[in-house]
C-alpha cells in the first residue's frame, strides 16, 4: 500500500472533559463502527494503512488522544491521563460517531492498554461489540501476573518477572521528572523516525507525524498518572464484557507473551492469535491485521445475529493462533508430504493455494482443505521448473488472493541410479524440478514479500540426502544439498526483511515419489520392478508424511533452520557434523534393491 495519509478523511471535533478531540473517519457510516485507538508515542496516523483496507468493508473512527496530534492536552498534565478520563474520552467519541449501536474497539500499545479499561468497566457495557488487542496489557492484569509470582514464587515465576521487568526499562526512565521531555523535545524525537526504521523495520510514509516531540513529552503522563497506582492496586473485577481478539506479536521487545499467560480467566470469550513481528506491527503488518480484525469483527456481528459466541467462528487447530487468516501456498500439494502440509495449515485455519503440475490433484488437494477447515484454498496447475508459468502463478495469487505469507517449495521427483549411468538428459529432469522450482519459487514470491515489507516465511524441502552421500542417488542428493545451501544464504540474506527461511530434510517417508521415481540405466521393465520393491522397503519404515507436516509448521513458528525430521535424518545430520567420515563409508554399502 502507498504511504496515503488521511488527507481524504472527514474530521470532527469531539469536546469532552475541557478538551477537543481530532476524530477521523473513513467508509460508510451506516456499516459497523471499527474505532482504532492509538498508543505512545504515536498519533492516530499509526494507523493509516489499517485503517484504509477496514474501510472498504467498515466505518472506521481514528482518534488522537488527548494531549497527542491535533487533539488539545489537559491543563494541567498532572492527573490529566488517568484511565477514567481516558474512558470518558472513548465514550465520547463512541457516542459521536455510533450513537445508536456498539463499536468493535481495536487498541495498540497504549491505545490497547486504555482499551482493556474501557472493555472492563461497568459504564461501557453495551458499548463495545468487540475488542481486538495487540501489545498492550491490562494494568489491573499485569497487576494481578506481578502479585501472584511475588506470593509464590518458583526459579520459573521469579525468570518471567526479571524478563519483563527488564523489558519495561522504558517505563522507569519516563517516571523521572522532566528528563524524557528533554530527550523528546530533543535529540531522540529528531532520531526517532530512524530508530523505528532500523529497530522495528518501520516503513517510511505519514508516520511518525511532526507533532511526535509534544506528543511524547505529553504522553509520558499516561505512565506517571497509572502505571504504579494500578500495578500495586489492581482491581479485582477487570472481566471483559465483550469478546476479545488477543495478537500478540512474537517479536516485541518491550512485553513478553507470559504476560497473557491465563488470560482466559479474565477474558472467557477469547481468541488468540500469534504473529511474527516486533512491536509496532500496525505499520509493519497492516495486511494482516486488518485481515485480522475484519474477520473478527464478521465473526462477531454474526455470532450476535445468530446469538452464539464468536469462539464457534475460530479455527482450532493447534497452530490456529498463527496462521488463521493467514496464505500459505504449498508446490507440490496434489500428493503425499505436499498435500499433508496442505492439509496442517488449512487444519490451523489458513487460506491454501494448492499448486502442482497434476491439475485434477491439485483441486482435490484445494476441497479437501476446504473441508478441514480452511476459511478459502483453491488449486493450481503449474510445472514448477516453468520460470514463465511460476511468474503468471504469482502474479494471479497476489492480485486475486494476496501476497503470500508463507510459501513452501516441495514439489520434486525422485531419480535413483550411478553417476555414469545418469545422463545430461536425466540430470537437467532433476535440476529443473529439485533446484530450479525451488530457486524460481523463492525469487519469484520471496521478492512479493520483500516489497511488502511485511515479512513472511520459505520453507524449502531438501533431503537428508543432502548432506548423506550415497552412491545411488547422487543427482538426487547434489538437487537436495544445492537446496539446503541455497535456504542458508536466502536465510541470511532476508533475515533483516523479517523474513525467515528453513529447510525441512525429512528422511524416508511413506509417500509417492517413490511410485514415480526414475532409475537411471534400467529398462522399462526393470525400471518397474524398482519402484515396486522401493515402495515396498517405504512402505515397510510407514513413516507418515502428515509427521513432515508437522514439522513443517512447527518451523515456521520457531523459525527453524535446518529441520531433519525423521530419527535417521536426525542420526545422519549428526555424523555430517561430527563423523563425516562415518557417512563416506555408508555412501559406498550398494542399497538393498
Amino acid at each position: 500500500m502507498s504511504p496515503q495519509g488521511l488527507e481524504d478523511a472527514r474530521e470532527r471535533r469531539v469536546r469532552t472533559g475541557g478538551i477537543e478531540l481530532c476524530v477521523a473517519e473513513l467508509g460508510d457510516e451506516t456499516r459497523p463502527t471499527i474505532v482504532l485507538v492509538h498508543g505512545y508515542p504515536d498519533s492516530k496516523e499509526v494507523w493509516t494503512d489499517v485503517a484504509r483496507q477496514l474501510a472498504d468493508q467498515w466505518h472506521v473512527v481514528l482518534y488522537d488522544v488527548r494531549g497527542h496530534g491535533r487533539s488539545t492536552a489537559p491543563k494541567p498534565l498532572r492527573g490529566g491521563f488517568t484511565l477514567e478520563k481516558l474512558t470518558d474520552d472513548f465514550l465520547a467519541v463512541a457516542d459521536a460517531v455510533s450513537p445508536d449501536r456498539p463499536v468493535h474497539l481495536v487498541g495498540h500499545d497504549w491505545g490497547s492498554v486504555q482499551s482493556w479499561e474501557f472493555a472492563t468497566v461497568k459504564r461501557t457495557e453495551g458499548r463495545i461489540a468487540s475488542f481486538t488487542s495487540m501489545s498492550g496489557p491490562s494494568l489491573d492484569h499485569f497487576g494481578h501476573w506481578i502479585k501472584q509470582r511475588m506470593a509464590r514464587p518458583s526459579p520459573r515465576r521469579v525468570g518471567q518477572l526479571l524478563g519483563q521487568g527488564a523489558k519495561s526499562w522504558y517505563v522507569y526512565m519516563l517516571h523521572t521528572p522532566v528528563l524524557p521531555e528533554l530527550a523528546w523535545r530533543g535529540p531522540l524525537g529528531r532520531r526517532w523516525p530512524q530508530i523505528l526504521e532500523r529497530m522495528e523495520k518501520v516503513p517510511a510514509g505519514d508516520y511518525p507525524t511532526p507533532s511526535l516531540p509534544d506528543d511524547a513529552a505529553h504522553g509520558a503522563w499516561l505512565y506517571r498518572d497509572n502505571v504504579r497506582a494500578r500495578l500495586s492496586r489492581p482491581r479485582t473485577d477487570a472481566y471483559a464484557h465483550a469478546p476479545v481478539q488477543l495478537i500478540t506479536p512474537t517479536g516485541d521487545a518491550f512485553l513478553s507473551e507470559r504476560l497473557y499467560d491465563q488470560l482466559e480467566l479474565w477474558a472467557p470469550q477469547l481468541v488468540r492469535r500469534s504473529l511474527p513481528g516486533k512491536h509496532w506491527v500496525p505499520r509493519t503488518r497492516p495486511d494482516r491485521l486488518a485481515s485480522w480484525i475484519s474477520e473478527f469483527v464478521t465473526a462477531n456481528e454474526a455470532a450476535r445475529e445468530a446469538g452464539r459466541p464468536v469462539h464457534d467462528s475460530a479455527p482450532t487447530g493447534a497452530y490456529a493462533d498463527r496462521f488463521g487468516g493467514q496464505l500459505v501456498l504449498v508446490t507440490g500439494a496434489a500428493g503425499g508430504i505436499g498435500r499433508a502440509t496442505a492439509f496442517a495449515f488449512a487444519e490451523a485455519g489458513a487460506r491454501v493455494v494448492a499448486v502442482d503440475r497434476d491439475a485434477e490433484g491439485a483441486a482435490r488437494t484445494a476441497e479437501m482443505a476446504r473441508l478441514i477447515g480452511s476459511p478459502a484454498a483453491w488449486g493450481e496447475a503449474v510445472d514448477v521448473s516453468d520460470e514463465q508459468a511460476m511468474e503468471k502463478l504469482a502474479e494471479k495469487v497476489a492480485s486475486e488472493y494476496g501476497i503470500v505469507d508463507v510459501l513452501v517449495n516441495n514439489a520434486g521427483i525422485g531419480l535413483s541410479g550411478s553417476f555414469l549411468e545418469t545422463t545430461s538428459e536425466d540430470w537437467k529432469n532433476v535440476l529443473d524440478v529439485n533446484l530450479w522450482g525451488v530457486i524460481h519459487g523463492c525469487r519469484i514470491f520471496g521478492r512479493q514479500m520483500a516489497e511488502r515489507g511485511q515479512g513472511g516465511h520459505i520453507v524449502n524441502t531438501a533431503s537428508a540426502a543432502a548432506y548423506q552421500p550415497s552412491r545411488a542417488l547422487p543427482a538426487y542428493s547434489t538437487s537436495k544439498a544445492a537446496v539446503l545451501m541455497l535456504s542458508e544464504c536466502l536465510r541470511a540474506e532476508f533475515a533483516d526483511r523479517s523474513i525467515g527461511v528453513s529447510a525441512i530434510c525429512p528422511g524416508i517417508v511413506n509417500t509417492g515419489i517413490t511410485a514415480a521415481a526414475r532409475f537411471a540405466g534400467a529398462d522399462a521393465a526393470e525400471e518397474t520392478r524398482l519402484r515396486k520393491r522401493t515402495s515396498r522397503l517405504y512402505g515397510l519404515r510407514n513413516y507418515p508424511p502428515e509427521k513432515v507436516a508437522d514439522a513443517v509448521l512447527r518451523a515456521v513458528v520457531r523459525n527453524q533452520a535446518v529441520v531433519p525430521v525423521t530419527p535417521e535424518a536426525r542420526g545422519a545430520r549428526v555424523l555430517a557434523r561430527f563423523s563425516p567420515g562415518a557417512l563416506r563409508g555408508i555412501a559406498r554399502l550398494k542399497p538393498p534393491l
